[in-house]
């Protein structure tokens, strides 16, 4: 009966992954998997969701199956953190939202919805983009295709070559944007040029779907959610996904969510009871504890107030981490080589180093960075960032 399924290639991070917890040697560092650690290299559990969660305990009662759309208290504050509590659009009505298996789940949910409505239209991707972004739209069965991104030359954006790009899609192309802390690359758009490309996908009647997966691991929660803002302000029509894995390190939680921005408050009902039926047919109804952790930290102001100062300590850790590895690594290479690691912002850098190079940084030193070069800035600390300075100077000698 199955003989005709070929295998399963493996997922390159997740399986990156698993080599590195193999791997016996003790001075090894994994900058693989996108997953914030602390200075001594373990997954923090946040205050807030530490003394929420404690609290959740201790009112044990039943736990019937939460609505298709997930739970309400959640929702809304998750809208409001996304949007802004005082967002038109929202006041409005004209944005709907559910909860989602975290921000994957949520560009799934998105996916089948879009295939439903505009199963004509193409997704555009960022050349580069994460890679299960293409894997998702494609099993959802849309065509995928990029446009341009990144400048391998310079570390930076091709933005002119992008808004062309962007500027000749047919019209209801899906247009699939990073909000910020751009996956892979770091690179992002700065508010100039976020607002011209919203001028362009408002004039070529497209449809945007912004990932938002890392809000508050750039420039602030307000700053991070820009792009977001600003489409529902202009009232654009768009999806978002946004995830609460990294700022909340609730990655086995899976918390998300996607929200829908609507012309009217009318459509948002429609688009809503379209979007759970599709949770209905894919996995009923989300899970409870980790959206009860979520609501109560944003709904309780000195919880919420907690959160967001730890969420800026560690923001300011990753950028510390970059100027160390930057500084360390002045000696060996100089110029847009050296400037990107600080340059590009969030948990990701493009380091520029070959498939070769890499291989050798895993193979000879411990180190494990993406076959594509991408490091997580996440992952290094004051007690292993020298270990990966003197790595990648030997590989960059030879």
């Amino acid at each position: 009966m199955f003989e005709h399924i070929d295998a399963y290639p493996g997922d390159p991070i997740l399986t990156l992954n698993e080599n590195f917890q193999k791997d016996p040697r003790q001075k090894k560092v994994n900058l693989s998997i996108g997953i914030y650690f602390d200075d001594e290299g373990r997954l923090p559990v946040m205050q807030a969701v530490r003394t929420a969660e404690a609290a959740i305990l201790e009112e044990p009662g039943p736990k019937p199956y939460l609505p298709m759309a997930g739970f309400a208290q959640y929702r809304d504050a998750v809208q409001a953190l996304v949007f802004g509590a005082q967002c038109p659009s929202r006041t409005a009505g004209r944005i709907a939202t559910v909860q989602t298996l975290g921000g994957s789940g949520a560009l799934r949910v998105g996916a089948d919805f879009i295939k439903r409505y505009f199963p004509a239209s193409e997704v555009w991707v960022s050349d580069p983009t994460w890679e299960n972004h293409r894997f998702i739209f494609e099993r959802a069965g849309f065509t995928v295709k990029t446009y341009p991104y990144y400048d391998e030359a310079t570390g930076g954006l091709k933005f002119d070559a992008m808004l062309s790009a962007i500027d000749a899609l047919p019209p209801k192309s899906i247009v699939l944007l990073h909000a910020c802390c751009h996956n892979p690359t770091g690179v992002d758009l700065d508010r100039a040029q976020w607002e011209q490309l919203i001028g362009v996908l408002q004039k070529r009647d497209l449809l945007p779907f912004v990932d938002m997966a890392y809000q508050g691991f750039g420039a602030g929660l307000d700053d991070d959610a820009f792009a977001v803002r600003e489409i529902a302000r202009r009232g654009l029509p768009a999806l978002i996904a946004n995830s609460f894995s990294k700022n909340f390190s609730l990655y086995g939680e899976r918390c998300g969510g996607l929200h829908v921005v609507c012309e009217d408050a009318a459509a948002a009902d429609r688009v809503l009871g379209q979007l759970t039926g599709s949770v209905r047919s894919n996995y009923s109804n989300p899970p409870t504890h980790g959206a009860k952790i979520v609501a109560r930290v944003l709904t309780t102001p000195d919880l919420k107030q907690s959160w967001e100062k730890e969420l800026a300590a560690m923001c300011e850790r990753i950028a510390r981490m970059r100027v160390a590895i930057h500084d360390g690594l002045r000696a060996y290479v100089s110029g847009e080589a050296l400037s990107r690691y600080i340059r590009q912002r969030g948990m990701f850098t493009y380091t520029g180093l070959s498939a070769d190079q890499v291989e050798r940084l895993r193979e000879e030193f411990g180190v494990y960075v993406l076959r594509s070069g991408r490091m997580c800035v996440a992952g290094l600390n004051d007690k292993n960032v020298g270990i990966v300075v003197d790595a990648i100077a030997k590989v960059l000698a030879h």
